[in-house]
């Protein structure tokens, strides 16, 4: 990384030696700074070159602890923030098990050789339920670009074939005004308006293929059905726990107060509950109707919907369709 026995660089030497080796539960002496250096740049030096470089580091704004050995106090990420980022990659659907691998080899560089000794989970990435597109990285970047120049974007959209494989589900390029890239279970999802359309969609980046940026400038948000005040994000993704496409209606559930916290994971704390006999509550939110279908299915011997009739009724229908699959 450096040039070795070049004196110059010691200081950053002896950083790079304090960032690797060291953390608050192992302080490094000055003689083991001194045979560290040696033994991976061939740096020679001495015990009174160890502590001046030391302080001139600290004078520079480095963290570094000099009482009862050194270790650098703080880094560019903690060990819990290094921690969370890695399971975020490691968990992540949306990369490839190579591309996930690359980007954790990258943040463990930000890590002493102490931690990393504790991520041995890691050993089991490439069992993951993981992405076969692998243009999936190349798509989030010129997505991301195309949001930040506000120009719109074509691609392929594609479904899973029986053969494993991604297939355009049409030959023809869509085009598309990006306006926000989300995350959720684990996957990215882009959130835009298809040119031809008055609406907003949801699309998944690992289905998309053949992703260009376009000169032409998007759609400006006002002009879209709903959307004439603006984008509330935080919202959006309360009220399309599933991501499926289509406007919010108001539902009404009956549950139970012990619901409560599923709810809140589920939807915030953007909703009215009024209590009833014993432990029953009734629920009034904001939701996606298709993705509360899916969400009372999921809920099903806890949670009735009362209102809207036509999504009791949709309801009723998926239940008989299930009972007459299973004979019951």
């Amino acid at each position: 990384m450096y040039a070795t026995g070049n004196k110059k660089m010691l200081n950053m030497l002896i950083l790079e030696v304090l960032r690797k080796y060291s953390d608050e539960k192992h302080p490094l002496t000055q003689q083991q700074i001194i045979k560290l250096l040696k033994q991976n740049y061939g740096m020679e030096c001495d015990r009174r070159s160890v502590k001046n470089n030391v302080e001139h580091l600290v004078e520079l704004g480095y963290e570094i602890s000099m009482d009862k050995g050194y270790y650098l106090i703080t880094r560019e990420f903690d060990d819990a923030e290094l921690r969370i980022l890695i399971d975020s990659v490691l968990f992540s659907k949306s990369i490839s098990t190579k591309q996930a691998q690359g980007l954790i080899e990258k943040l463990k560089e930000f890590a002493s050789d102490f931690f990393i000794a504790k991520v041995s989970h890691i050993k089991n990435l490439p069992s993951l339920n993981r992405t076969i597109n692998k243009q999936a990285m190349y798509a989030l970047d010129t997505i991301n670009d195309a949001i930040s120049e506000r120009k719109k974007i074509s691609f392929l959209y594609n479904e899973v074939g029986t053969d494993f494989k991604l297939h355009p589900k049409k030959k023809e390029p869509s085009v598309f005004n990006p306006y926000e890239i989300v995350a959720n279970n684990g996957r990215f999802y882009l959130i835009g308006n298809y040119e031809k359309y008055d609406n907003i969609a949801h699309l998944r980046i690992d289905r998309m293929t053949e992703v260009e940026m376009l000169n032409e400038r998007v759609k400006p948000l006002k002009l879209i059905s709903g959307y004439e005040r603006g984008f509330d994000l935080p919202k959006h993704m309360a009220e399309h726990i599933y991501m499926f496409r289509g406007p919010s209606e108001m539902i009404t559930i009956k549950t139970t107060d012990d619901k409560m916290t599923d709810l809140v994971d589920w939807f915030g704390t953007d909703f009215s509950v009024t209590k009833g006999k014993g432990n029953e509550i009734t629920v009034r939110l904001s939701c996606n109707i298709h993705a509360m279908e899916y969400w009372a299915l999921q809920y099903g011997p806890s949670v009735e919907v009362l209102k809207p009739e036509s999504l009791r009724k949709q309801i009723c229908e998926d239940i008989r369709g299930m009972a007459e699959k299973y004979r019951c």
